[in-house]
């Protein structure tokens, strides 16, 4: 996994209870895209969390956007959310 990937990994953890994370980076599908920027990636994110699956869904997904708020800014430029 590389590094960026382990940062944000590492920040969810930090921040909430999960039970069970996968971050798969799909920039590489995005190549063709006429917005694509190779510094920025496209994140699926596969997370369990008996917490976050008590919240409802748009909270749920607010409190992982608002952890990596700052990457959102600079890094992300696609972020997937599946909690299950």
């Amino acid at each position: 996994m590389n590094d960026f990937l382990e940062l944000v990994e590492n920040k969810i953890k930090k921040n909430i209870k999960i039970e069970k994370i996968l971050i798969i980076d799909n920039s590489s599908k995005h190549k063709k895209h006429k917005s694509f920027e190779a510094e920025k990636h496209h994140i699926r994110l596969e997370i369990e969390s008996v917490y976050l699956k008590s919240l409802n869904k748009i909270n749920a997904q607010r409190k992982i956007m608002t952890i990596l708020s700052e990457e959102l800014k600079t890094k992300i430029h696609a972020l997937e959310i599946k909690i299950k």
